[in-house]
C-alpha cells in the first residue's frame, strides 16, 4: 500500500503541481480585469503538449509560445491541432469557444493554470493571443532571455483571470521621419509593444526631417525627401547644413517593405495606421518638388536636419522657411489624390491620419495666390484657410474607401465633417470640443502620454522639451468627465524622434511609461493603483534585464525643488516618485552613497558650494542614479 502511494505522488508531481504554502503573486501588466491567484504552482514538464485551434490568424501566437518554451526553456513541445480527441492529454490548451462569451468580446480572454496544466479560452484569435502574453508573464523572467536557460523548475503560478479590454483604440505612435528606424526595428517595435496589449501601430512617415513611404507616382519623395544631413547633438541646435554636405543620413519603406511590415503586424493583430503629415511638416516633399509651395525661395530649400528653421517664441510656430503646402495651388490636391491613392493600397486600415498639426500661416497672410483665394471662397482668416484645406483634403480620403483622422488643430477654422476622427494632442480640451461636436475621438494629451518627453530631472535626462513622469502618464484617463465616452475611441502614447538617434535610446524613453498607458487603455479604471503598478514595473524590469532591453530608472531619481527663505538663504527639497527611499547628498564634489546626509525638509544650500549631487537608496540598496546640478542652475530654477 505504501508503495502504490509513493506512486501515485510521484504521478501527481511529475503532471507539474508543487504547493506553495505563501499567498500567490502576479505582475501582469496591464493589470487584468479579474484574477485569483490560489496557492500552488504548476512546473512545465519537459516535454510539453499544446493543443490549438489550426488557424492561419494564431500561427504567430503559436510560433511565439513554442519558441520560448523550447529556445529558453529547453522544453520538447508537440502540438495538437484542431482540438483533436488527444487534446486532454495536452498540458496547454488554447480554446476558441464554439459558443461566445459576450462578456469577453473580440479581445478578452480567460485564463486558467491549475494542477491540470493551462487552459485559456476565447471568442476570437486576438483574445488568444492576449490570452498568451499573460501566460508568458506569468512564467518566470528567464523566460524572456534570448539564449538558453537552466532552471531546475520553470513554475506558473495558480491563476484563474477573465480579461478584456476597456477601449478597442490602444495605441502606439512611431515616428520614423526625424530619425529613421528600418523595417526589423519596426517588426521588434511591434513585438514589444503587443507584450503590453497594444493594437494600433501609428506610423509617423512624413515630416520635414524624411519622407519614409515609396510613392510611385513621386520618385523624389524618396530619391531626395528621405535624405539629409547626419547631425548628433541636440535637435534643432543643430549647424545649418553646408552646401556641399553629404545627404547620406534617412532611409525609406520600399511598398514591399510596407506589406511585409503591415502583414507582420496582422499576425500579432496590430492595425497600422499611416500618417502623412500635411500642410505643414512638408519640407521634405517641397524640397522634392517645390511647385508644391507658393514660396518663390522654395526652389532652393532642402530636407531640414534638425537646425532650427521655425520660431516657436511667440507661441505658437512662425516658420523662418515655408514648410507649407499651398492650399491655394490646384498641384496641391492632385499631388494628394495620387499619395494617398498609392497609402490607401498599401494600408488596409479603416483610418488615415493627416496630420494638420503645428502649421505656421506667416508665410500665407502676405501671399498673393492664398490672398486672393480667400477672397474668392470668403475666408476670414488664416486658420479658415486650413480648414478649407483640410475638407477638400477629407473628400480625396474618403474617395479611397477610407475615414480620415487630425490632430486637434483641424477643429480650427470650423467646417470640420462629422465623420472626421479628432486625435488630441494638446491637453483633453481638443477632445472634449470635436467629442462635444459629435466627432470620435482618440486621447494622446502630451502632459501625459508623450513619451519622447523627459521623464525625470533635466539635470540628468536627455533633453526634450519638457517632462512627463511616469507618475503623470498613469494619471491618463482617456475619458475626462463630461464627455460621451461612446466618442472616445481610446487613447495612444505617441514617441516623437527628434532626439531617438538609436533603437536602444527609443527602448530607454518608451519605458515603463508605455506601461502605464498601456494599464489606463486596457484595465479598468477602479483596478489602477500606483503602489502597486510601482511594485510590478520593477518585477518587468527584471524581465527587461534578462532580454536585454533597455529601460529608464527614473522613477527612483530625486525631484529637484528649489526656494527661499525669508533669510534670502537657498533652498532645495528632494523627493521621488517612488517610496519610500532617501535622497543622500553632498556640496563638496564628493560621491555621496547612503552614509551621506539623507535629504529631509528643505535642505539649505551652503553660501559657497557650486554643485550638489545627489543618489536614491532603498535601504542600503542603491536604486537611483547620481545626479550632478550646479548651483547656478538651481539659482536659474528659481527665478523661473
Amino acid at each position: 500500500m505504501l508503495k502504490l502511494k509513493c506512486i501515485a505522488l510521484a504521478v501527481f508531481l511529475l503532471q507539474g503541481f508543487s504547493v506553495s504554502l505563501t499567498a500567490q503573486q502576479a505582475h501582469l501588466i496591464p493589470i487584468p480585469v479579474k484574477a485569483e491567484y490560489p496557492q500552488g504552482f504548476y512546473s512545465l514538464p519537459n516535454r510539453i503538449i499544446i493543443a490549438a485551434p489550426k488557424s492561419e490568424a494564431l500561427q504567430a501566437t503559436v510560433k511565439n509560445l513554442t519558441d520560448r518554451l523550447e529556445k529558453t526553456a529547453m522544453r520538447k513541445v508537440q502540438m495538437l491541432w484542431d482540438a483533436s480527441s488527444q487534446a486532454d492529454l495536452a498540458q496547454i490548451r488554447l480554446i476558441l469557444s464554439k459558443q461566445a462569451n459576450p462578456t469577453l468580446g473580440n479581445e478578452g480572454y480567460t485564463l486558467a493554470v491549475n494542477a491540470r496544466g493551462i487552459v485559456i479560452t476565447a471568442n476570437k484569435p486576438a483574445g488568444l493571443f492576449y490570452g498568451v502574453q499573460s501566460l508568458l508573464q506569468l512564467m518566470p523572467k528567464e523566460i524572456e532571455a534570448k539564449q538558453t536557460v537552466i532552471k531546475q523548475t520553470w513554475k506558473v503560478p495558480f491563476a484563474q483571470i477573465t480579461d478584456y479590454p476597456r477601449f478597442a483604440w490602444r495605441g502606439l505612435m512611431l515616428d520614423v521621419a526625424r530619425h529613421f528606424f528600418n523595417k526589423d526595428q519596426v517588426k521588434q517595435f511591434i513585438d514589444e509593444m503587443v507584450a503590453y496589449k497594444y493594437n494600433i501601430l501609428h506610423f509617423h512617415l512624413t515630416d520635414d526631417e524624411g519622407w519614409r513611404v515609396e510613392i510611385k507616382s513621386f520618385p523624389n519623395l524618396t530619391k531626395k525627401g528621405a535624405w539629409n544631413v547626419p547631425k548628433v547633438g541636440r535637435f534643432t541646435e543643430f549647424s545649418k547644413p553646408e552646401p556641399n554636405e553629404p545627404r547620406t543620413q534617412g532611409g525609406f519603406f520600399t511598398k514591399e517593405d510596407i506589406q511585409d511590415i503591415v502583414s507582420y503586424a496582422k499576425g500579432r493583430f496590430v492595425n497600422v495606421m499611416p500618417e502623412i503629415d500635411v500642410p505643414g511638416h512638408s519640407m521634405a516633399a517641397i524640397a522634392s518638388y517645390p511647385e508644391l509651395s507658393c514660396t518663390p525661395e522654395a526652389v532652393n530649400y532642402q530636407v531640414i536636419s534638425g537646425e532650427p528653421f521655425i520660431d516657436w517664441s511667440h507661441g505658437h510656430a512662425v516658420a523662418l522657411q515655408d514648410n507649407t503646402l499651398c492650399p491655394a495651388n490646384e498641384k496641391v490636391y492632385t499631388f494628394l489624390d495620387k499619395v494617398f491613392t498609392e497609402v490607401a493600397e498599401m494600408f488596409p486600415f479603416e483610418y488615415i491620419h493627416m496630420g494638420g498639426d503645428e502649421c505656421p500661416k506667416n508665410y500665407w497672410e502676405k501671399n498673393p495666390q492664398i490672398l486672393a483665394m480667400m477672397q474668392k471662397e470668403n475666408l476670414k482668416t488664416p486658420q479658415e484657410v486650413q480648414a478649407f484645406f483640410t475638407r477638400r483634403l477629407e473628400k480625396i480620403i474618403t474617395s479611397k474607401g477610407k475615414k480620415m483622422m487630425g490632430w486637434d488643430e483641424i477643429l480650427e477654422g470650423g467646417g470640420l465633417p462629422k465623420n472626421t476622427a479628432v486625435m488630441s494632442w494638446r491637453g483633453i480640451a481638443g477632445g472634449v470640443q470635436a467629442a462635444k461636436d459629435g466627432h470620435e475621438v482618440v486621447m494622446t494629451p502630451n502632459n501625459h502620454v508623450y513619451v519622447d518627453l523627459m521623464q525625470g530631472d533635466a539635470a540628468i535626462e536627455p533633453p526634450v522639451y519638457e517632462t512627463v513622469r511616469l507618475r503623470d502618464s498613469y494619471a491618463f484617463n482617456p475619458v475626462p468627465e463630461g464627455v460621451d465616452a461612446k466618442l472616445v475611441k481610446g487613447g495612444q502614447a505617441n514617441l516623437w524622434s527628434e532626439q531617438l538617434f538609436t533603437y536602444r535610446h527609443l527602448q530607454y524613453m518608451l519605458f515603463p511609461r508605455a506601461w502605464a498607458v498601456s494599464e489606463a487603455l486596457w484595465s479598468p479604471q477602479e483596478n489602477r493603483n500606483w503602489d502597486n503598478f510601482v511594485s510590478r514595473v520593477e518585477h518587468h524590469f527584471g524581465r527587461f534585464d534578462q532580454a536585454e532591453k533597455k529601460y529608464a530608472p527614473s522613477m527612483y531619481d530625486a525631484i529637484i525643488q528649489v526656494g527661499k527663505n525669508e533669510q534670502g538663504q537657498l533652498w532645495v527639497e528632494l523627493s521621488t516618485e517612488v517610496n519610500p527611499l532617501s535622497v543622500h547628498y553632498s556640496f563638496d564634489y564628493s560621491y555621496p552613497d547612503n552614509f551621506y546626509p539623507a535629504a529631509t525638509g528643505k535642505v539649505i544650500i551652503p553660501k559657497d558650494a557650486l554643485e550638489m549631487r545627489m543618489i536614491s537608496y532603498r535601504g542600503k540598496e542603491k536604486v537611483g542614479r547620481m545626479m550632478t546640478i550646479s548651483i547656478e542652475d538651481l539659482k536659474k530654477r528659481l527665478k523661473k
